[in-house]
């Protein structure tokens, strides 16, 4: 991955292949943002006229590169748009130096070492430059052929090897406290991305208990793996019932990290369909084809979940891997079926399509047995929350208003876009069943929030819960914007890490 070093050097003496600097959106036209003025003052204060005669306006998203200044060793000037210049005493949020980080270190592919000279008043500011410089040099290319050196070769280009951080204080404790975090946040989250691109013929259930196995034992993690055995001994009739119809068995996975300093507690269940056909109720034609992202949740989980430990977190936090592959067979579950969760409680299968839902419930009820102090569960849930939210927002419903709140406001200091949703009790009517305790749909309108409520029904007694629906920003189909890749986002791993910081600091609930 990209590597990070803070640099108090000046932009002109750095020897690098191109220095990045921002440009805002001003009342009559582009202006320099801060951070670049050793830049701006080798051009004769002409920076920002310059950039306009080129056609730059400052708006977000856009690059614009010139020829550096006489004396510089960098050869290339990289300007980004920060979008709309702030008011007067105030500073660019930090999203918008995430995103304008990200689209500078993916502009830059194939260089060795770029400078960025963005505006960085503080550590946080240095922690969100790096945080979009990593995610935005992110590329998957492990099924590419590669070249003689190794190295990937998409489009003849590797990611950016390394960013220089000017304005950056190398000695100051909170500057590298900062970055470091960003490190093994990105890290993480990048490894999410990689799970989520992964073919599903090579990320079964079973590897990605591996997968989970091996970074448990790096990061001293306890894992636990409940195969298909294990599973029937126990009655785990949702998870079992997914993964009937598939020669890949499912598995339920647990990881523990624990600190000797926590007072809190929090289980994190993601939803693990490593491939999703539809099973008996195969999707459409059209609909498959990106399929295998639907163990996002999973993904987004076991990476919070080894982040909080890497980071040393002064919390508990165990996370639940409900994995299957749902395909159609001739042992696979059928619509009408019922089948017994670990719970006892029993299901009508109305549609096999609606199986995330199943393998959580079982996660869920598993998870409320260590008597947590909250459970989140993440997953790539309904297409009805894509239709009401679009494709870069995840729904959060929950059992408690306040702690719902708190999430969104999670996700939004951490830049992830989240909307609070209601769970409506008359829509719990429709899934009554005349066979089941329960049915697996309900109300076809509200079809995110019938999700929602079906899964409130195992969660234990008295448990404060939350529901994370990211089917629309866990996989980008459409380019690349920001630091956001096109495939596998790693959509709520910043969210949930956040929410782990916080309760350790007995800030949330």
């Amino acid at each position: 991955m990209t590597a990070l070093t803070l640099s108090t050097a000046a932009a002109s003496g750095l020897r690098a292949d191109a220095i990045v600097v921002g440009v805002a959106k001003g009342p009559k036209g582009p202006v320099v943002a801060p951070g670049a003025e050793a830049v701006d003052k080798a051009y004769d204060g002409g920076l920002a006229a310059i950039l306009e005669t080129l056609g730059a306006t400052g708006a977000e998203g856009e690059v614009t590169k010139l020829p550096a200044p006489s004396g510089f060793k960098a050869p290339v000037v990289v300007a980004v748009g920060l979008g709309a210049a702030p008011e007067k005493d105030e500073s660019f949020s930090a999203e918008a130096l995430r995103r304008a980080a990200g689209v500078a270190a993916r502009a830059l592919a194939g260089a060795k070492k770029a400078a960025f000279a963005l505006p960085v008043a503080d550590a946080a500011d240095a922690g969100a430059v790096a945080e979009g410089a990593r995610l935005g040099a992110y590329a998957f290319d492990a099924y590419k052929e590669t070249g003689r050196g190794g190295s990937a070769a998409k489009n003849g280009k590797a990611p950016l090897a390394e960013v220089a951080l000017l304005g950056g204080k190398p000695r100051d404790a909170a500057y590298k406290a900062a970055v470091a975090r960003a490190t093994t946040v990105t890290e993480e989250l990048n490894r999410a991305r990689d799970l989520i691109n992964t073919p599903p013929n090579d990320l079964t259930p079973e590897a990605f208990a591996a997968v989970a196995t091996a970074a448990g034992k790096e990061h001293g993690i306890k894992v636990q793996v409940l195969d298909e055995k294990a599973l029937a001994k126990g009655g785990y009739g949702g998870i079992l019932g997914v993964g009937a119809g598939s020669a890949a068995a499912p598995r339920l996975v647990k990881l523990s990290y624990t600190s000797p300093k926590a007072k809190k507690s929090l289980a994190f269940v993601g939803k693990g369909i490593t491939y999703d056909s539809g099973g008996i109720s195969l999707k459409p034609a059209g609909h498959n084809e990106t399929m295998k992202c639907d163990m996002s949740g999973a993904a987004a989980v076991f990476a919070a979940v080894v982040a909080a430990a890497r980071l040393g977190l002064e919390v508990n936090v165990t996370g639940w891997l409900a994995l299957a592959e749902n395909m159609p067979s001739g042992s696979a579950t059928r619509p009408g079926d019922v089948l017994r969760m670990y719970s006892g409680k029993t299901v009508e299968v109305l549609n096999t399509d609606a199986e995330g839902r199943l393998v959580l419930a079982d996660a869920l009820w598993k998870a409320s047995e260590d008597k947590p102090d909250a459970i989140v569960d993440v997953a790539t849930l309904t297409g009805a929350m894509v239709l009401a939210l679009g494709s870069r927002t995840f729904g959060v419903m929950a059992n408690d208003d306040a702690f719902r709140g708190s999430i969104v406001e999670a996700a939004e200091e951490v830049g992830e876009e989240s909307w609070p949703m209601p769970l409506p009790e008359h829509l719990r009517k429709g899934m009554d069943s005349p066979t089941a305790d329960i049915a697996n749909m309900g109300e076809r309108m509200g079809g995110g929030l019938v999700a929602g409520l079906f899964l409130r029904e195992f969660i234990g007694e008295g448990i404060t819960w939350a529901h994370l629906d990211i089917a629309g920003p866990a996989f980008n189909e459409a380019g690349p914007f920001g630091y956001t890749p096109k495939g596998g986002t790693g959509s709520a791993v910043r969210t949930l890490v956040r929410l782990a910081e916080l309760t350790a600091a007995g800030d949330l609930g």
